[in-house]
């Protein structure tokens, strides 16, 4: 059996994975990152639809209102290495960034292909060595502390410090199929049952399916459960084969997730019109109808809706597209002014894991020191990324939770090996 050693070995070279080695490494280390899949950064290559929502430009505050199950547990995190010192790092890499609607920063090359590689470089020139088809089998512990892992292949690498950064769940084809979970758990961690999160939602019926590969945008989906409002959200959808998707459904997905686990009832409901409340609207269908009265109904929705869903309009509403509006009566227009404030689908599941873009869940983030991602159960071992019963809406914010626990575990790890190893030596 082969056996080597290191100072600190990370397993996991995703965002969280790269970005705690290249710190370590900077701070006097020598790092280890053990990667199962056959290159590095394999999600983060296709993250944001492959253009890379690498942060959000938006103050720590408003920041953390954006996660779920325990904000606070991110601050110390964010206190040492947030959005602004991100982007620096990355000009430095020559990753120029740019803003976008909604506070997105996005590079400027539209790659993350530029973002994976310039991690990669950064750990590179900083000492760190990838070792990739590297898969973990077995941490292996010693008197409360850990000691080395063992690889599949039977080879065992001594560390004084471990860092698990194996990501979650979702996009398993990546390399994140939950060995960061299993690992955990096998030295005593707790582990949150994981669901997805950032997940489009299955609709009842067939209306969403006929307005398939529609887009829109400037609209506000609510959710509601059990009939009552739980959460809203402005900005982008789209309609798909099965149901919804787009950013504002995933926003909303994980307290729909829950719901749907408790057999909740759970309704969308989509406000084409947020710019005017019901009365204004209801104002301007009365002037339009009464100004184009000999045109027929279709053509007056052509003024309201996307090409795609007047024929949904109208069945929803029961007015024929060929009535003229002069004929449309006053109960039919408030069933039109419902359905653009207040479009309706029954949701009666989601899509699985393999499609969401985040893991809820994970291992618990009470055993963990915030103040430094180390476990609370054993000397030496640390956490980051989305391994950590922790996530957040889209828009930048969990990959900037990765990014942040990934730069304090590989900092903390590195002064502990530091302190450690003067402590021995004086002995």
């Amino acid at each position: 059996m082969k056996q080597s050693s290191t100072d600190i070995l990370i397993i996991g070279a995703g965002p969280a994975g790269l970005i705690a080695g290249a710190r370590a490494a900077e701070c006097g280390a020598t790092v280890v990152i053990l990667e199962k899949m056959d290159q590095p950064a394999m999600k983060l290559r296709i993250t944001g639809k492959g253009r890379c929502n690498i942060t959000n430009s938006a103050e720590m505050e408003d920041f953390l209102t954006h996660f779920s199950p325990n904000p606070r547990f991110l601050k110390p995190a964010f206190y040492t290495f947030f959005n602004t010192q991100l982007l620096e790092k990355l000009e430095r890499l020559n990753v120029p960034t740019v803003v976008e609607r909604g506070g997105r920063v996005f590079p400027v090359s539209q790659s993350a292909k530029d973002v994976a590689e310039a991690l990669i470089k950064w750990g590179r020139e900083s000492g760190v060595k990838v070792w990739t088809n590297a898969c973990v089998s077995e941490l292996v512990v010693s008197d409360g502390e850990i000691r080395s892992v063992t690889l599949k292949d039977g080879q065992t690498i001594e560390a004084k410090s471990v860092i698990i950064a194996t990501g979650g769940v979702s996009y398993p084809g990546t390399g994140s199929s939950g060995d960061g979970y299993r690992l955990a758990k096998s030295v005593g961690h707790t582990i949150t049952p994981v669901r997805p999160a950032l997940v489009p939602l299955l609709t009842e019926g067939t209306v969403a399916q006929s307005m398939q590969g529609l887009s829109l945008k400037n609209v506000t989906a609510s959710l509601w459960v059990d009939e009552k409002k739980q959460a809203d959200d402005f900005g982008e959808m789209i309609f798909t084969h099965f149901g919804l998707s787009g950013p504002i459904i995933l926003t909303l997905s994980r307290k729909a997730v829950i719901a749907l686990d408790k057999r909740q009832s759970v309704e969308i409901c989509l406000d084409l019109k947020p710019a005017l409340d019901e009365t204004k609207l209801d104002t301007r269908l009365i002037r339009e109808l009464n100004t184009h009265g000999k045109q027929q109904f279709k053509s007056i929705l052509k003024g309201l809706l996307p090409q795609k869903m007047i024929p949904v309009c109208a069945d929803v509403v029961e007015i024929s597209l060929d009535k003229p509006a002069s004929q449309i009566s006053g109960v039919e227009r408030k069933a039109l002014l419902r359905f653009l404030k207040n479009f309706r689908f029954t949701i009666n599941g989601h899509r699985g894991l393999k499609e969401a873009i985040v893991t809820a869940g994970g291992v618990s983030i009470k055993e963990i020191d915030s103040k430094t991602m180390a476990s609370k159960l054993l000397q030496g071992l640390y956490f980051a990324g989305e391994v950590l019963d922790i996530d957040a809406d889209t828009g930048g914010y969990n990959l900037q939770a990765a990014f942040s626990t990934g730069w304090l575990a590989g900092q903390s790890s590195a002064h502990w090996f530091a302190a450690s190893s003067d402590s021995i030596g004086k002995v």
